[in-house]
Order: structure tokens, then sequence, then C-alpha cells
């Protein structure tokens, strides 16, 4: 009997728990925990947790899985003891919600929750969580880091505001508008303009890989603060690229959109227009509640799109949707990407039957690129660096030019 005692394994020790009404509920989660942890996890109720995370046996815990759907927004003020009781002992916490509103979200992770986790849990997603938090969380660089020592304060400023709107997906809206802002950077070599280029697609953003940027967690603490936002929070979230261009990203993860209102969108806009020349702002191509903000501050609402059917039919939408609520539709500025070549007789009669039908002006037409464009998106250089004599970067190069020098006439008429 001796000898059998001896043969039994310890119990695996718990280094982390799911907290949750009840964990039933949550029957993916308990198949990715089993997965990623075997036997070295427990489950706690909410109650059960506040008592369990002040015991000393809860030093052992990794981190905790908080497990919350709609129902549970009426504990929110009990979650968020949790989170911080949590943080406390140094556990760190996973968020994973079903249903959950944005408000209620928003709340936990300014607690000081570290990863969110949609429910039902995507492939992978719980693993990818944990694998986050077990690295070394990175460090800010200082105000005198290199990533911060192009950008100065100016609070003088009251920038021209252009906002870039697909309205489609691929239509070319986050290249257009990065290439807008290199150009309009460089468009003066005697008296460069300043150019501020801020990504408010919190979903799928991609000015950061266009131009090789990191995405920094310093950009969804802006975001999820802007009320204590100053001009000097607001410069230190920004990146420079190449001392010319000042940047501000998407953040790291996937979040909602109604992450932020319209006053925090406000709020960021009249801290770019105090300090550059240039905001120029690539939006989501889903309409939000704060899309109103940026389509009233803004000089130009540019929208991109191409010559077909979804394209077409998208405008009227928007269209339709702006005179419902009373919005400046008439700050509209249609471009269309990929325009037929000046020989394409059929093609070019196409867009003039697609403006007429849809009752609107495509004031530029934008050529198709081609492959300069993929590799300079992926190489995360502006055209302007890659490939100054392309097609589509000449036409852009123009725009800028005609933006600028109106805007010089116009101070110049002040």
């Amino acid at each position: 009997m001796a000898s059998s005692v001896a043969l039994q394994a310890e119990p695996a020790p718990i280094v982390a728990c799911t907290i949750s009404r009840d964990v039933q509920n949550f029957d993916l989660l308990i198949e990715d925990m089993e997965t990623e942890l075997g036997e070295s996890w427990g489950d706690l109720s909410f109650e059960d947790a506040r008592v369990f995370l002040n015991q000393p046996d809860a030093e052992s815990l990794e981190f905790v899985a908080v497990a919350m759907d709609r129902e549970d927004e009426g504990r929110i003020a009990m979650v968020a003891d949790l989170i911080k009781t949590a943080n406390s002992r140094g556990i760190k916490v996973i968020v994973i919600a079903e249903d959950v509103s944005p408000i209620a979200l928003h709340q936990l992770l300014r607690l000081g929750a570290e990863e969110f986790v949609p429910y039902p849990l995507p492939d992978g997603a719980l693993h990818d969580a944990i694998e986050r938090l077990r690295k070394p969380r990175e460090v800010a660089p200082p105000p005198s880091a290199p990533a911060a020592k192009a950008v100065k304060l100016s609070g003088d400023r009251d920038g021209v505001v252009l906002a870039m709107h697909g309205l489609a997906g691929g239509v070319g809206s986050t290249t257009f508008a990065v290439n807008m802002a290199w150009e309009l950077a460089n468009i003066d070599k005697k008296e460069p303009p300043r150019v501020c280029l801020l990504d408010f697609d919190l979903q799928y953003g991609s000015v950061a890989t266009y131009l090789d940027l990191p995405r920094r967690e310093a950009v969804f603490e802006l975001l999820s603060d802007t009320e204590s936002m100053d001009d000097e929070a607001f410069m230190h979230a920004l990146q420079d690229y190449k001392e010319k261009l000042h940047v501000l990203t998407a953040p790291p993860e996937m979040l909602p959109l109604d992450l932020i209102c319209s006053e925090d969108v406000n709020r960021i806009l009249a801290a770019a227009r105090a300090n550059f020349d240039y905001v120029v702002v690539d939006m989501p191509s889903t309409v939000v509640q704060w899309t109103e903000a940026v389509l009233n501050t803004a000089h130009v609402y540019f929208t991109p799109l191409e010559l077909d059917m979804r394209s077409a039919q998208n405008t009227l939408r928007m269209i339709r949707a702006l005179k419902a609520e009373d919005l400046p539709f008439e700050k509209l500025r249609y471009i269309l990407n990929r325009a037929p070549k000046f020989t394409d007789l059929s093609g070019k009669s196409r867009v003039k039957r697609m403006a007429e039908t849809l009752n609107i002006d495509i004031e530029v037409m934008m050529p198709d690129g081609g492959k300069a464009v993929n590799d300079a998106c992926d190489q995360g250089v502006p055209l302007g660096e890659a490939a100054p004599k392309n097609n589509l970067r000449k036409e852009i190069l123009k725009l800028a030019t005609s933006v600028h020098e109106h805007n010089q006439a116009v101070i110049a008429g002040a």
C-alpha cells in the first residue's frame, strides 16, 4: 500500500481561474482552458472570487478569466472590484465577453483588464491572449527617445481637416490617406507644413502597416481617457515618420468602434488642429455615432469609390443617411479609384452615366497604380518614396498641391 501511495502524482498547481456567474454557459471557454492548462485551472463564482482573491492561496495564480454576458452587466461594480483586487495581487485579467455593451467593456479595460476576447471564442484567441500576458510588457519610450524626437508642441495652429471614408471595401481609402498626408508633408521644401495622420479605424486600421510603424499601447491609453488629455499627452501618443509626418496609429488590439464617442473625437481633432497645419483622418468604412463629429469638423470629406455596383449602391445609402439626419452631405468629395484610362471611351461613358444616375460630381479620377501600390504598402513606404513616377502618385501629388495652394490663398486673403 505504501508503494501505491508513493506512485500517486501530486495535484497540478492551480495557475488560473475562470470567474463567472455559471461557467457552464461558456462551454467553449471550458474546452480552451483545458486545452491550454490541462488540470491546472479552477472555476469560481463572482461571490467566491471576492473571498478567494484575498486569500494566500491566490498567490499562485497567473491570471483569471472573467466571463460575462449581457445578464452580468448588473454586476459590473462587483466585476470591477474583482479586477482591482486581482491587479493589486499581481494577477492579470482576461475579460471574456458576450453581448456586453461597449461602455461596460470600456470601463473594465480602463480598470486594468489586460486582454479582451469576444465570446464565442474565435479559434486560438484564448491561446494568443495567454501568450501576450506571458510576454514582458513593452515600455513606451520616454519623450527624449527617437519615436518622439520630432514631436513638439505648437498650440498655435488652426489645421485643415481632410477625412477619407471609403464607400466600399478595397477602394483604396487608406492608401489615399497615407499618400495624401505624405505629399502634404513634403509639398513645400522651404517651409514644410506640419501634417498629422489619424487612423480612426480601431479594428482594421492599417496606417501603421503602410508606414511600417509599431502599434503602441499609448494610443489605447489616449483613446480610453480623452477627458484628461492635454496637448502634451496627445503629442506623446504620436509617432513620427522620417521626422516629417506625425501619425496616430490604430491601437494594438481590435477594439469596439463605440469605444470612443463624439466628445472623444472632437477632443482629439481639436488637439490635432491646434498643433498641425493639416490633419488627415482615415475613417472606418462603417458609419458610427461619431462619424458625424468628423464630418462636421472636416473641411473636405473625401469618399473614394470604384466603378462598380456596390460603390454606387453604397453612395446612395450614404447620401440618404446624411440627408435623413440633416448632416452636411455637400462636404462629400467623390474620388474614383482605378478610373478608366484616357483612351478608354467606353469606361469614361460608364463614369458619366454613374455620376448622372447618382446625381453627384466625380471630381477626381485616380488611375490604377498597379503592382507598385501593393509593393509600397507591403514595404511600409509611401508611393512618393517607393515609386515617385507612378501615375497614381502623380495624381495624388496634384491633388495635394491643389489643396495646399487653395489653403495658402485663403490664409493670404484672410
